[in-house]
C-alpha cells in the first residue's frame, strides 16, 4: 500500500499582535475544514491543532502557542490534510468534484480518447483541465498538452468512479493548441 499523498490546503503567515495570532492563507475551496480543534500535518513534520480560528479576519492561533516568539516559528508553515479527511470535512454540491478525483481521468469526445487529466489549473474564476494528449494523437502532430475549461458547454459527463470525463469541443481546442 503506497503512502497517501498529502494535500496542501493552507499556509500560515506572519504574526499579528503579541499573543500568538497569525495570518492565515486558505488555499482550498473549503473554509469549513478550518475550525477550533482541527488537526493538520505540517511541513515541520509535526501535527498542529488550530485554536481560535477567525477566518473573517484571516487569523488563527495554534493550540499551545501563546506568545509572539513561539508564533514566529510557524511563519510560512504549510498545512496539509489527506483525501480521506477532505471527503469527511468538506461538502460538495451536485456537479462538484474534488480536484484529486479528476486527476488521472481519461478524457473522451465522441467516443475518442483525447488524453488523461494531469492537473487542474484555476485562472480567474474558471477551472481548466490540464490534459496530457493521448500518444496516438501526438503522433499525428497535435500538442502534447492542452487546457479545456471545466464548465458548460465543454463539460458533458463526469464519472469519477470509472475515471472518465466526456467533453464537447475539446478536440477543437486541441487542434488549435
Amino acid at each position: 500500500m503506497k503512502k497517501e499523498q498529502l494535500l496542501h490546503i493552507a499556509t500560515i503567515g506572519k504574526t499579528v499582535g503579541i499573543h500568538g495570532d497569525m495570518k492565515f492563507h486558505d488555499k482550498s475551496d473549503f473554509p469549513e475544514q478550518f475550525f477550533d480543534g482541527a488537526i493538520f500535518f505540517t511541513n515541520l513534520k509535526k501535527d498542529i491543532s488550530l485554536d481560535d480560528v477567525d477566518l473573517d479576519r484571516g487569523l488563527i492561533r495554534i493550540k499551545g502557542v501563546n506568545t509572539i516568539e513561539d508564533a514566529k516559528r510557524y511563519t510560512n508553515v504549510k498545512l496539509f490534510t489527506t483525501r480521506e479527511k477532505t471527503r469527511k470535512n468538506c461538502h460538495l454540491e451536485d456537479g462538484e468534484y474534488f480536484w484529486f478525483d479528476l486527476e488521472d481521468c481519461e478524457v473522451y469526445e465522441d467516443g475518442k480518447l483525447l488524453g488523461i487529466v494531469d492537473d487542474i489549473d484555476r485562472m480567474g474564476i474558471t477551472n481548466y483541465l490540464n490534459i496530457i494528449t493521448d500518444e496516438k494523437l501526438v503522433e499525428t502532430g497535435l500538442s502534447k498538452k492542452f487546457l479545456v475549461p471545466f464548465e458548460k458547454p465543454f463539460k458533458m459527463n463526469v464519472d469519477v468512479d470509472k475515471k472518465i470525463i466526456t467533453l464537447c469541443g475539446a478536440m477543437d481546442i486541441l487542434e488549435a493548441s
